[in-house]
């Protein structure tokens, strides 16, 4: 992730500086930014970065925002927020990539929160156009705002989020679906390849030309409102993770990095699907890009 939202800056003309503690990923580094930049449209062909092993290394004085994309581990992000914070002077935005943990955690017991904020990417980031701009109580509005406008003008489109709720936005609806996803399979109702079928063919192929609610708006409120009545009693609500997504990570099944998840990954297949994936999901940018012109 630390390489995609980098690309993203770096195609977009800013001086990227990027802190990577281990050896054998900064010598990649290069490459695999260059890569990135490569798929982003309309991005500058020439770009400008530099590599430190370590925060205190950073000429902090050039430095206009920082973002952490460190493991998803509260501890760590902790940490790495702490040292922000005691080198980063007072005027420079501090934002966390966390997929999960509100910024109000991982700040807590800071002295800036004000300038902290959630600014969560989604992978592929170079090519997804959505990044959340997430306010805890104590961000200040100034930095939320400035942070969309400089979002807006890399070309992402950022939405707000006024409260660091857990999951946040896009997430929340995420697992919504997925918690339905995973209950229907532990129930026998349908295959994993018939439930990505119906995503990708059905709803999920309308998601492309309008969000959810400007879809029902299109279709009909009460047509909604009466499929609600019907379908909602019978929604999975449960507050556990499905048997079979237990079950899967209890044995190791965790996808293309070890071979075998919901589907299974012979050598190369996964790096197939990825390609193919990046491929997709490109043509699909092309479509919104081509709206905004």
């Amino acid at each position: 992730m630390g390489t995609d939202i980098a690309s993203i800056f770096a195609s977009g003309g800013w001086h990227v500086h990027m802190v990577e503690p281990s050896e054998e990923r900064r010598s990649s580094f290069p490459d695999r930014l260059k890569a990135a930049v490569r798929m982003i449209p309309g991005g500058k062909g020439e770009f400008s970065f530099s590599l430190y092993a370590f925060l205190r290394e950073l000429p902090w004085a050039k430095i206009q925002m920082a973002i952490e994309c460190v493991p998803e581990n509260l501890s760590v992000k902790q940490e790495v927020f702490a040292e922000l914070e005691a080198l980063a002077p007072p005027g420079i935005p501090l934002g966390s990539n966390s997929s999960g943990f509100p910024i109000s955690l991982i700040g807590r017991g800071l002295a800036t929160q004000e300038r902290m904020l959630g600014l969560h990417f989604f992978m592929p980031a170079h090519l997804v156009p959505l990044v959340e701009v997430i306010s805890s109580e104590r961000t200040r509005p100034s930095v939320a705002d400035r942070i969309m406008g400089i979002m807006s003008r890399l070309g992402k489109r950022p939405v707000q989020v006024r409260r660091d709720i857990p999951g946040f936005l896009a997430n929340r609806i995420q697992h919504a679906l997925m918690r339905e996803a995973f209950d229907l399979i532990d129930k026998g109702i349908a295959s994993p390849a018939d439930i990505d079928a119906a995503v990708r063919y059905g709803f999920g192929f309308r998601y492309i030309a309008a969000g959810p609610l400007l879809q029902k708006d299109l279709s009909g409120l009460d047509s909604q409102y009466a499929a609600a009545v019907s379908i909602y009693p019978d929604l999975c609500n449960s507050r556990e993770p499905s048997r079979f997504l237990r079950e899967k990570v209890q044995a190791g099944q965790i996808g293309v990095k070890s071979g075998k998840g919901i589907y299974d990954w012979p050598a190369n297949e996964g790096a197939r699907q990825k390609a193919l994936y990046e491929k997709r999901l490109r043509r699909a940018l092309d479509i919104l890009l081509e709206e905004e012109i």
